[in-house]
């Protein structure tokens, strides 16, 4: 396909027609989405997002309570992005749904490239592979979502990108080239990271790689570059770090230790078991038939491997980091729910290496009929169900999400705001939606603001004792986030409940505000 900007290759300064494409369908699927949806967030989440970048652009405060610092944002670089719109003065939500588009378009461009780069020969490849990535229902939902994780996902694509590039030694062995290549994958590993803790997996998956293929044919190349990345990464990721260290003892966010805390119960599971449980919800959809391209991708290139070509090794990083991904969370955070968020991220490369591995399939099977006739049926139907459950049922799915967020999280943050005074103290375990609509002292049952909780999280009696002991007068829970999980407990006195429809479609609960009666009487 010609290129709009002329002779010039790199990927930061080059777009190319089909680029157009991939911004055209990426704005229209989230368009698409988020008016059905009626607008909002598909995610409780994702008002905690916004209630820091308001917070930051509005204060200077990087806080989820005003003059309360604190480090819930396991995302730095998207508040950022965020703080950025209000200090534009752009309504927010139009703000987050642009950045889901415009990242989800950057998703589809570095696919495109990385494909082509993968299969030089197979016409159409790019195209193929960014419209795969611009229309997997699951990328489609998180760009809608007012999350973080297309952000994200961009930055390991072009983490992967910078590592292949280390494999064009002819004209760059200079040790100052190397210099500059290192220092920016640093910084790049270093914004990943601050787009997601989990970028510092990626980054060191590549470091490890670097060491083994040793592409540069030079250990003083290598080392240059190893050196050069690691004081490139340090130097961007310095300020959080230390911001996280003064305020919390240790380098990531409160997040981490909060949710690990919560869901310590699943760790009950075999790891075997946990795996399958991360895995499971990223096969819903068209991914589920480039499996058979996944597996003949990893075929293809572990025979490059068997046949001494080391530089194999780089392009398995695209079954490399996913693998990473989802066994690090199989492992710590073993959290399928929400379409499996925390692990989509790992969606982009299993989606380019079962493209190109179709493609690869496809091109060896063009000797026979039968070949021919397998691989063009299991392309259309690949197809197919990519347009099913991209206009269809990720389309119910994320409407539905998002009705489930506003009909209760909103609905309650919006009650509390007109309803409850600003200076008595609530327990929430969803914080996001009261911390924008309805900013006021809250004791966080899931840790994640509060984390004096953290210890406590698991033990109902604590809980009510610190809920006590701090004065709390409020709670505002689902049944199963109530301490203990008994509603009929005396100390709870309902005044409101959301009564949302969208909930009880899926057999799942209504939020309710209690105040709390610490003698066990409600009027």
């Amino acid at each position: 396909m010609p290129l709009v900007c002329g002779s010039m290759k790199s990927i930061a300064r080059c777009f190319r027609r089909q680029d157009a494409l991939f911004l055209l369908m990426s704005a229209l699927v989230v368009t698409l989405y988020v008016n059905v949806a009626g607008g909002g967030f598909a995610l409780d989440d994702s008002w905690i997002h916004q209630t820091y970048g308001r917070n930051l652009a509005e204060t200077g405060q990087w806080a989820f309570l005003p003059g309360v610092p604190s480090a819930a944002s396991t995302s730095p670089l998207y508040t950022l992005l965020l703080a950025l719109g209000y200090k534009l003065g752009v309504n927010y939500q139009l703000w987050a749904y642009a950045l889901g588009a415009l990242t989800l378009t950057v998703a589809g461009m570095l696919g495109a490239r990385l494909a082509e780069r993968l299969a030089p020969n197979q016409r159409y490849i790019g195209l193929i592979a960014g419209l795969s990535l611009v229309l997997s229902w699951h990328l489609i939902w998180a760009a809608a979502s007012g999350m973080e994780t297309t952000l994200f996902s961009i930055m390991t694509l072009l983490l992967i990108w910078l590592a292949w590039a280390e494999l064009d030694t002819t004209h760059r062995s200079e040790a100052k080239a190397a210099a500059g290549r290192g220092a920016r994958f640093g910084v790049v590993a270093a914004l990943a990271a601050l787009a997601r803790p989990e970028g510092v997996v990626l980054a060191a998956l590549i470091g490890g790689v670097m060491l083994v293929v040793r592409p540069h044919k030079s250990w003083r190349i290598l080392a240059t570059w190893l050196v050069c990345a690691a004081i490139g990464f340090f130097v961007f990721i310095a300020p959080y770090s230390v911001y996280n260290l003064q305020l919390t003892g240790g380098l990531l966010p409160d997040t981490a230790a909060a949710k690990q805390a919560e869901h310590a119960p699943l760790l009950a599971l075999s790891y075997p078991a946990r795996l399958v449980n991360m895995t499971f919800p990223l096969i819903a959809g068209g991914q589920f038939l480039l499996i058979p391209g996944i597996a003949y991708f990893a075929v293809v290139i572990f025979h490059r491997l068997r046949n001494k070509s080391a530089h194999a090794l780089f392009l398995l990083l695209l079954l490399l980091w996913p693998l990473a991904l989802i066994g690090l969370y199989a492992a710590r955070l073993p959290a399928p729910y929400q379409h499996g968020r925390y692990v989509i991220p790992a969606l982009p490369s299993l989606i380019l290496a079962g493209v190109v591995g179709m493609m690869w399939f496809a091109q060896r099977g063009r000797a026979t009929l039968i070949g021919r006739a397998a691989s063009r049926a299991l392309m259309i139907s690949t197809a197919l169900v990519y347009l099913y459950f991209a206009f269809g049922a990720g389309l119910i799915a994320y409407r539905q999400d998002v009705h489930i967020i506003n009909e209760e999280m909103v609905a309650s943050a919006r009650w509390i705001a007109d309803n409850i005074p600003p200076a008595e103290l609530l327990a929430i375990h969803d914080i996001g939606a009261v911390g924008y609509f309805a900013p006021r002292p809250i004791l966080d049952l899931a840790g994640l603001v509060s984390p004096e909780v953290v210890p406590v999280i698991l033990d109902e009696e604590g809980l009510w004792t610190l809920m006590q002991q701090r004065g709390v007068r409020y709670l505002m829970a689902f049944p199963d986030q109530v301490p203990g999980k008994d509603i009929t407990d005396s100390r709870l006195c309902s005044v409101f409940t959301t009564n949302g429809a969208a909930s009880r479609s899926v057999d799942g609960p209504n939020m309710t505000i209690y105040a709390l009666s610490w003698d066990g009487l409600c009027p």
